[in-house]
């Protein structure tokens, strides 16, 4: 028998009179805790040492250097996307007057403006400073889901090759201005 404990003996005599039942007789046990904690830390070290640790999900996005010759753009090949600070997107293309657009109908738009400028069309992306960060990853999102669909048309068209252009710029006071009442 193990230790010896206060659990053990046998139940206080009755008065009166005595039943044919004998009382039982509990025995005193005590559990030596020392190789559960053990085991318990071996098995704590091992599946952390064997389980793989998450990788936090990231955007690569590829940044060219900058160069020191201007690029000339045609304005009517521009595609210009720009969320404000109250999360409101607006496009346009080259100098038209921006048009409010939700991130639904972002999409049609891309894929609609690549195929018609058949693979010519460059995509910029304005955010003001405070806009919310997940709305600008929320675009990115449908850029990437557009590609497919732009392959797609371009294919129709006989264009085989996919030369994807796109550039976020700096959100400036002139677009802030071109947004105010919109």
């Amino acid at each position: 028998m193990a230790g010896g404990g206060e659990l053990g003996g046998g139940q206080k005599q009755r008065r009166g009179k005595q039943g044919k039942r004998k009382a039982k007789k509990r025995l005193g046990f005590r559990l030596d805790m020392t190789p559960l904690v053990d085991i318990t830390f071996l098995l704590l070290t091992f599946f952390m040492l064997t389980t793989s640790m998450i990788t936090p999900q990231t955007m690569e996005m590829n940044v060219p250097p900058e160069l020191d010759v201007p690029i000339e753009v045609k304005q009517s090949e521009l595609l210009t996307i720009r969320v404000r600070d109250d999360g409101k997107m607006f496009y346009n293309m080259g100098m038209d007057a921006p048009e409010k657009i939700t991130v639904k109908g972002l999409k049609k738009v891309v894929v609609d403006q690549n195929v018609a400028l058949k693979n010519r069309c460059i995509v910029v992306l304005k955010g003001s400073g405070e806009a919310p960060y997940g709305l600008v990853v929320q675009i990115l999102d449908e850029l990437n889901a557009a590609e497919p669909d732009i392959i797609e048309g371009l294919k129709r068209l006989g264009i085989n090759e996919r030369k994807r252009k796109f550039t976020v710029s700096p959100y400036e006071a002139k677009d802030a201005e071109e947004l105010k009442g919109l």
